[in-house]
């Protein structure tokens, strides 16, 4: 990854400095150690997942994090932007283009069927963090800029983001049906009101609504990638339904599931706006480089959050991803110091105990802290690809996102 970070904090020129070799420019003895855990993985010829541990654990003072209180310093945070304008939150910016959102989506939504009327809007009743669209209009708005320094966002680019908060919102109700979930958004799931089959029906008729938007843009290109969103999303799930014996295997499982089920979506419908806004395939692949690294530090966060945050917070069960018999990020770090939790991930968390022994195992380790640094070598990959744009105060804006990624508590 590149030295961004120094050299936004200078306040040098938007043009992307030389790339370098360490997952953030952390100084010359950050280098330095960078370089000799890298050396000494290669000695060893250490597995993927023992050189991920290395590379994090070569920078101990990156955050502060307890075992009960998730504490992380922002990847950007400054009084201005990098464009020298004075800073806007970075929701309130988005919004601006996303008035009516919901009410939009519901309007693509329209049904005759009452019961079924009220299943698909059950979720896009505003209280959700509306987190992807806000990402995709600012991201539009900054290749726009970067392009041809127009600041308006296409229509066809508002209605990626619809899309991409429909087909989110349409996986969660298939997920709730898989996880047999009963709480979403501090309310009853889909399923648990109105039962498992009419659920499922529910979460179809939102991506065929998607799809018939999608359709309506008109572009293929477009079309394709979104879809791609689609597929991800399945086999992804089939990726986490499954599970690797050998755990030096387990890792790069976990975070191809990750990318397939979570930064897929961001990744594409970031590449989906820059399509639509500008020709030059360089711009496609730094909209899809941006959402893809945030995409995995939103998801190892979320994972973090499992055990740090409380359920009033969360607005769904913590430790559910161990009551599901999932191995998550902290879990895979944490079994690096507690071998005996093997056996536990490979019967999947099932037998009496399992559950409240990982958890203890995982607070005892550093899994939450392995995960978080790997969130923020994430969120620093992110940064370096959105500052290859032109300053703007959409992509100071995807900047500070970032950041914002690393520090939420739900």
């Amino acid at each position: 990854m590149a030295s961004c970070w120094c050299r936004w904090r200078r306040g040098c020129s938007w043009r992307p400095a030389a790339r370098s070799p360490g997952p953030g420019s952390l100084g010359r003895a950050g280098l330095s150690g960078l370089r000799a855990a890298a050396a000494a993985a290669a000695r060893a010829q250490m597995s993927y997942f023992s050189l991920v541990k290395s590379l994090t654990s070569a920078f101990p003072n990156m955050c502060s994090i307890s075992r009960f209180h998730h504490v992380t310093p922002a990847v950007c945070c400054c009084s201005k932007t990098r464009s020298g304008e004075k800073y806007t939150d970075p929701f309130n910016l988005g919004w601006r283009d996303l008035k009516g959102l919901y009410e939009d989506i519901r309007k693509e939504l329209f049904i005759s069927t009452t019961e079924l009327k009220e299943m698909c809007e059950y979720y896009f009743d505003g209280k959700g963090k509306a987190f992807r669209p806000i990402i995709v209009v600012l991201m539009a708005r900054a290749c726009n800029i970067h392009h041809n320094n127009s600041r308006n966002v296409q229509a066809s680019q508002r209605a990626i983001a619809l899309i991409a908060e429909m087909i989110h919102t349409a996986s969660l109700v298939h997920d709730d049906v898989i996880d047999d979930a009963s709480s979403r958004r501090g309310k009853h799931t889909v399923n648990k009101i109105w039962g498992e089959k009419k659920a499922v029906l529910a979460g179809d008729l939102i991506l065929s609504a998607a799809s018939i938007a999608l359709a309506r843009i008109g572009n293929t290109t477009v079309v394709s990638i979104l879809t791609q969103v689609i597929e991800d999303l399945v086999r992804g799930e089939f990726l986490q339904l499954g599970s690797k014996e050998n755990e030096n295997e387990r890792f790069a499982h976990y975070l191809e599931k990750t990318f397939k089920k979570t930064a897929s979506l961001i990744a594409n419908s970031c590449k989906a706006v820059s399509v639509l806004g500008c020709p030059d395939p360089v711009v496609h692949e730094i909209a899809y480089q941006y959402g893809k690294n945030v995409g995995l530090a939103f998801q190892l966060i979320d994972d973090v959050l499992d055990f740090t945050s409380c359920s009033d917070r969360m607005g769904k069960p913590t430790s559910a991803d161990l009551k599901l018999g999932l191995a998550t990020g902290p879990v895979l770090f944490a079994c690096q110091q507690f071998p005996e939790m093997n056996a536990m991930i490979m019967r999947r968390f099932s037998s009496p105990g399992d559950v409240d022994r990982a958890r203890q195992y995982v607070l005892q380790s550093d899994g939450v802290q392995q995960t978080t640094y790997l969130a923020q070598r994430y969120c620093r990959e992110a940064v370096r690809e959105i500052s290859k744009l032109r300053p703007s105060p959409e992509r100071d804006a995807l900047i500070q996102l970032s950041g914002i990624v690393l520090t939420r508590d739900k």
